[in-house]
């Protein structure tokens, strides 16, 4: 079987203050790996998905057998949105405005703060648990910022994730209580725009 569950790509505390240690132990160990395990177990036997990657699942969820679709694409979100969460996240990663994405955010926000405040705007607005992205859409060459409601992935409308914010309560609610708005500016000194500069240059080639 191809998938895997990994370990984060730096320790726990890493990211202190902006998310707390405890919150990233129980937010991997407990929530992640929990989707993890359902999606293994709802794939189990079907070998065209045990041997797929989790991407190549979400893109093509006409190809999922009907019964067991909807457990894919809670749980194989899920495995994959907090994969990819994890990815994107570091401290002093800064935003640089004359890297291919930072000349690409301003080609199509203005500058980097009226992206900041679009992208506020939609995670402060997602009703009850989603997550909002910063995708690339291949066919209009342009970035757009969406909302996914549950584990639902950017992948299976067609975009490619660039960048992806948690909001489901589990993701901040020891730190920052029912204080989304600052969980939500806390993300943007944790994002690892170097790690997201790779991205867009893997997904434009």
């Amino acid at each position: 079987m191809k998938h895997k569950f990994l370990d984060l790509p730096y320790e726990y505390s890493a990211l202190e203050p902006y998310i707390d240690e405890n919150t990233m132990q129980i937010h991997h160990n407990k929530h992640h790996k929990t989707y993890f395990d359902k999606f293994v177990n709802a794939i189990e036997g079907h070998s065209e998905l045990e041997e797929n990657p989790i991407e190549e699942i979400l893109k093509y969820l006409e190809k999922i057998p009907e019964e067991i679709k909807q457990a894919v694409i809670n749980n194989g979100g899920g495995y994959a949105n907090h994969t990819f969460f994890w990815s994107i996240l570091s401290k002093d990663k800064p935003f640089n405005p004359e890297s291919n994405i930072g000349k690409k955010i301003i080609e199509n926000f203005e500058n980097y703060e009226k992206f900041k405040e679009e992208f506020s705007k939609a995670s402060a607005s997602v009703f009850g648990s989603g997550w909002a992205w910063l995708v690339y859409d291949k066919s209009s060459k342009k970035l757009e910022i969406l909302k996914t409601k549950n584990q639902d992935s950017p992948l299976s409308l067609g975009k490619s994730p660039l960048i992806g914010l948690d909001i489901w309560e589990h993701a901040y609610y020891l730190k920052y209580q029912n204080k989304r708005p600052e969980y939500i500016e806390a993300f943007f000194k944790i994002i690892n725009w170097e790690e997201v500069e790779k991205i867009f240059s893997n997904i434009k080639s």
